[in-house]
């Protein structure tokens, strides 16, 4: 959101636009892609990587639009009343895409071990012990270490709160009309943000090999992945929504009292941390 609701009608309603099919096109790319590189068919992860790419191209241009839409004094308080909501409820669910994920943790740890240990399976599965990260019941999956939260989770997670830290240092910036110091700390958080994926790159290294900790190793390796994968996932989108933020914020398109883009994406990576709070206890601890 930016300037120019004087000029803004009762409501604004855009023009047919097909970047909301092209969206759903590449982003059904990118699925298939995925699906297919776990499943180690060949091309799959050409296929995937461009459907990102593509995904991106689109996201470009859609949101190009609404800038500029809001930009020439398209929108008023009613949209940015909508903007909200709209924010709200995505973020709704993204709290129940990562509570399934949750949700099939706590079944595999709390539920499904306990059971597959219990008196009654002990004729079908003698060897089998119901610990957390145990190699199946049937002994099929390769040995592997559990991942610990030293030193590197613990580093992101400082890292993670400082960029809630300065996120938020940033954003009473821009209300205070302080436009240098709000680039300044901005900027600091996509850094901190960065340097939190480059460490998750280097921990899933070690992971497979130091570890032999895979995708492959059990309802562990799956949880822990597909848990800690998507986080990332999350972080490195938040952080390319602060970049955009940062850039339209350089260009002049905010003002104290008007600048919803901002805030969007601010609440967007509180949401990240606080699910890597979630993550770094279930996940690491316990």
């Amino acid at each position: 959101m930016s300037s120019g609701h004087a000029k803004a009608p009762y409501y604004f309603v855009p023009g047919p636009s097909q970047w909301p099919f092209l969206a759903g096109a590449t982003l059904l790319l990118t699925m298939l892609g995925a699906a297919a590189w776990v499943n180690s068919l060949p091309y799959a992860m050409y296929v995937n990587f461009a459907g990102i790419f593509l995904t991106l191209v689109v996201l470009y241009f859609w949101f190009g639009d609404a800038i500029k839409e809001s930009e020439g004094g398209q929108y008023n308080a009613r949209v940015d009343l909508s903007y909200r909501w709209s924010m709200s409820w995505f973020i709704f669910s993204e709290v129940m895409f990562f509570g399934a994920f949750f949700g099939a943790l706590f079944y595999a740890r709390s539920i499904s071990m306990p059971w597959l240990a219990d008196l009654d399976n002990k004729v079908l599965w003698p060897d089998f012990v119901g610990h957390w990260g145990n190699i199946g019941p049937a002994g099929t999956i390769e040995t592997f270490k559990l991942m610990g939260p030293f030193p590197i989770p613990t580093i992101n997670t400082a890292l993670l709160l400082s960029s809630g830290v300065t996120l938020t240092i940033a954003h009473h910036a821009l209300i205070a009309g302080h436009r240098a110091k709000t680039s300044l700390f901005l900027f600091a958080t996509i850094l901190l943000g960065a340097t939190f994926m480059g460490l998750q790159g280097y921990e899933y290294m070690h992971a497979y090999t130091e570890l032999n900790l895979k995708l492959t190793s059990g309802i562990y390796g799956s949880t822990f992945f597909l848990l800690t994968g998507f986080h990332g996932f999350h972080v490195t989108m938040g952080a390319i929504m602060l970049s955009v933020v940062l850039y339209r914020h350089l260009k002049g398109h905010f003002t104290p009292t008007h600048h919803f883009a901002f805030e969007g994406a601010a609440w967007y990576w509180h949401f990240v941390d606080v699910v890597w709070l979630g993550l770094y206890v279930v996940v690491y601890w316990l």
